[in-house]
C-alpha cells in the first residue's frame, strides 16, 4: 500500500520493502569509504554506508547525498564549507549531491544548540539570503552536477492535515531526549511548540528527497537521525548520516559564526581573507588544514612534521591562505594578497585603499575615524587610540582630543584598515 503525504511525495509500506542484497566490498568501495570518513566526526551506521557504496558500484547507480542549509544570513563562511567540501569529495566519486535550501524551515528557526527560542526569519529576509546561497556554494560544488532544491516545494503542500499526520510519527518523550530541549525544560527556559516541528520537517526533507546519506555539523545529529527514523516510518531505506566537526572561529574558542564576528566569508575580498587566515593560532591552523584543505593527509602530516622540526609555521599558514583564496578567487588574487600582507607587515600602505572625502576641518580624530568608516563608533576610536592602533601618515596617534586640520592623510586603524582621507 502507499500513503500520500504530499502531492509529489509517495512512500511505500515497510512490509513491502525489498530484502537487502549484499554486494562485494572492493578496493574502490574502501577508497570511497576513506574519502567519506576523512575529517568526519561520525559516520552512522558505517556498515550500512559500506553496503550502499558497494551496491552503487555493483549496479552503476548513484547514491543521493543531501545537505540542507537554512539561509539565515546572506553569506556563506568557511565554517559552512566544511560540509560543502565533503559534498564535493563525494560528488567527485560520481554520486548525486543535493544542495537543499531550507526556505520553509528558516521560517521555523532551527533550535539546535540554542538555549532560547530562535526568532524565525521573515519571507523577505529568506528570499534575499537564499539568492546568494547557491551562487556561493557553486564555488565549492560542481554546479553542473548539483541538484538544487527548496524545501517549501513539498513542505507547503502538507497543510494542517499533513503536518498533524507527520507529527504523529514521533513522540514528545523522544523529542525531550534532545539535549537543548532537555536542558531548557529543566532550567525553566521556554520552549515553543513550533520548535518541535523543525527536526520533523528536516527529517521529512529526507523522505521527500529519498536521500541515501545526509551531511551536517555535529550539532545536527538529532535532526539527521530524525531523517532515518521518518524514512523507516514511511517504508524507505533509511539514510546514513555523516557529521562533520564545527569549525572554530578566528577567536579560537567559539564555532565560526557571523553573529560572533569570528568568521571568514567566502565572498570577502582576498586581502581580508588572507589577513584573517594569517591571524589564526599555529595550533588552530592544523585543524583548518584538516577540515578546509584539499591537500592529502600525507602531505599535511609531512608539512606539520617539518614545522615541528623547526620550519616557520608562518610558511604553512601562507600556503593554506593561498590555497583557500585561489579556490574562492584566483591564483593571481592569492599572490596579490600575499604581497599586500607582506607590505603591510613592513609598515607599507596597500595600493587599493578607499578614498574618503570629509568636511568640517578641524575635525576631532574620533569623529574622523567614525565618518571614514574605520571604526563603528567614537568610543571604539578612543579605545583604538589608547591601544596605539591608530596612525596618520605612519605616525601613531595617542591624543584622543586631537583636532585634524584640512589636508590629505593616509589613516590606519589596526593592521588592516586603511583610508586616504581628504578633509576640507
Amino acid at each position: 500500500m502507499t500513503e500520500p503525504i504530499a502531492n509529489n511525495v509517495t512512500v511505500q509500506d515497510t512490509q513491502n520493502a525489498s530484502s537487502v542484497v549484499k554486494h562485494p566490498v572492493t578496493d574502490r568501495v574502501l577508497h570511497a569509504l576513506a574519502v567519506s570518513k576523512r575529517g568526519c566526526d561520525e559516520l552512522l551506521p558505517e556498515a550500512e554506508w559500506v553496503q550502499k557504496l558497494a551496491r552503487a558500484e555493483a549496479t552503476g547507480t548513484q547514491l543521493r547525498i543531501k545537505l540542507g542549509l537554512d539561509p539565515t544570513a546572506p553569506d556563506i563562511h568557511l565554517g559552512h564549507t566544511v560540509v560543502l567540501n565533503k559534498m564535493r569529495q563525494l560528488q567527485d566519486l560520481g554520486h548525486q549531491v543535493i544542495f537543499l535550501i531550507g526556505d520553509f524551515t528558516s521560517m521555523i528557526g532551527d533550535p539546535s544548540g540554542r538555549n532560547t527560542t530562535r526568532p524565525p526569519l521573515t519571507a523577505e529576509q529568506i528570499k534575499v539570503n537564499a539568492e546568494t546561497y547557491y551562487k556561493q556554494a557553486s564555488l565549492v560544488l560542481d554546479p553542473d552536477k548539483t541538484e538544487i532544491r527548496y524545501n517549501a516545494e513539498w513542505c507547503d503542500q502538507l497543510g494542517a492535515r499533513g503536518m498533524i499526520q507527520l507529527a504523529s510519527r514521533y513522540t514528545v518523550a523522544r523529542m525531550m531526549e534532545r539535549n537543548d530541549f532537555h536542558d531548557r525544560f529543566h532550567s525553566g527556559s521556554s520552549i515553543s511548540v513550533h520548535e518541535f516541528l523543525y527536526p520533523l520537517m528536516q527529517g521529512y526533507d529526507s523522505v521527500a528527497l529519498k536521500s541515501d546519506l545526509e551531511l551536517g555539523g555535529t550539532d545536527q545529529k538529532f535532526n539527521l537521525l530524525m531523517g532515518r527514523h521518518l524514512q523507516a516510518e514511511y517504508g524507505q531505506e533509511a539514510q546514513c548520516i555523516l557529521t562533520m566537526p564545527l569549525l572554530v572561529g578566528l577567536d579560537g574558542v567559539e564555532k565560526m559564526s557571523k553573529s560572533k564576528n569570528n568568521y571568514i566569508g567566502i565572498s570577502e575580498a582576498p586581502n581580508d581573507m588572507f589577513g584573517k587566515l594569517m591571524s589564526i593560532s599555529d595550533d588552530l591552523m592544523w585543524r583548518y588544514y584538516e577540515l578546509l584543505s584539499f591537500s592529502s593527509l600525507e602531505d599535511i602530516a609531512k608539512l606539520k612534521a617539518e614545522c615541528d622540526a623547526g620550519r616557520n609555521p608562518r610558511d604553512a599558514k601562507v600556503q593554506l591562505a593561498q590555497e583557500i583564496i585561489t579556490r574562492f578567487h584566483s591564483a593571481k588574487a592569492a599572490d596579490d594578497a600575499l604581497a599586500d600582507f607582506n607590505n603591510r607587515a613592513k609598515g607599507g600602505v596597500p595600493d587599493d585603499i578607499p578614498e574618503v572625502t570629509l568636511t568640517g576641518a578641524p575635525l576631532g580624530i574620533g569623529a574622523l575615524l567614525k565618518q571614514a568608516n574605520l571604526v563603528p563608533s567614537t568610543s571604539e576610536a578612543n579605545r583604538m587610540i589608547e591601544q596605539g592602533g591608530v596612525k596618520i601618515d605612519g605616525a601613531a596617534i595617542s591624543d584622543r582630543g586631537l583636532k585634524v586640520e584640512a589636508g590629505v592623510y593616509v589613516v590606519q586603524v589596526g593592521k588592516r584598515k586603511f583610508a586616504r582621507v581628504t578633509l576640507g
